[in-house]
């Protein structure tokens, strides 16, 4: 299974991007997916999940700014982050875990920069 992250970029305070996740080897729509991050000196953490029953979750600061959506078709996954701010800086990973296999498999990070 292989996970292509891009999308990443630099944007001003209360800009948005658009990041994309594709899979290959797996079809997603019988996985969980997630995006995770990691900001500069700091652990990776949890940002969003979409289930396989298409249910959403999110981290509480990016609650109501982020969405995380699925395409089935394309076997992608994307990140909508709107509102961005300067905390939201870091590498964002997408994830997958194969509900069928019980493993996990990571992408290669993409670089989000929100500064002025």
């Amino acid at each position: 299974v292989q996970l292509q992250a891009s999308g990443g970029g630099s944007v001003q305070p209360g800009g948005s991007l658009r990041l994309s996740c594709a899979a290959s080897g797996s079809t997603i729509r019988f996985n969980s997916m997630a995006w995770y991050r990691q900001a500069p000196g700091k652990q990776r953490e949890w940002v969003a999940t979409i289930t396989s029953g298409c249910s959403t979750s999110y981290e509480d600061s990016v609650k109501g700014r982020f969405t995380i959506s699925t395409d089935n078709a394309k076997n992608t996954v994307y990140l909508q982050m709107d509102s961005l701010k300067p905390e939201d800086t870091a590498v964002y990973f997408c994830r997958t875990y194969e509900i069928s296999t019980s493993l996990v498999f990571w992408g290669q990070g993409t670089q989000v920069t929100v500064s002025s």
